[in-house]
């Protein structure tokens, strides 16, 4: 079995500034290691999507997600509300 690096998107969505999500950070090994840390440090959800995080990596740094790329993101982000909700 081959031995991937860990890889690691990070989204940023403001209802009332935003027309999408847009990727804020993004990078594997060593930064998607520290994009993960920081997210914890700031509790911050995460939510692993393998083949999600794949398609995001290949955007550009605060590029908007396209529409294609919405349902998985929207699945995401009630994700997020859902467990932020719960604490």
């Amino acid at each position: 079995m081959k031995n991937q690096r860990k890889k690691a998107a990070a989204l940023s969505y403001e209802h009332h500034k935003d027309s999408a999500p847009k990727i804020i950070a993004k990078g594997s090994g060593s930064i998607a290691e520290k994009i993960i840390q920081i997210a914890k440090e700031h509790n911050i959800p995460i939510k692993e999507d393998v083949k999600l995080v794949e398609i995001l990596s290949t955007l550009e740094l605060y590029q908007e997600i396209p529409p294609e790329l919405y349902r998985a993101v929207a699945e995401i982000l009630a994700f997020i509300y859902w467990v932020s909700k719960k604490t």
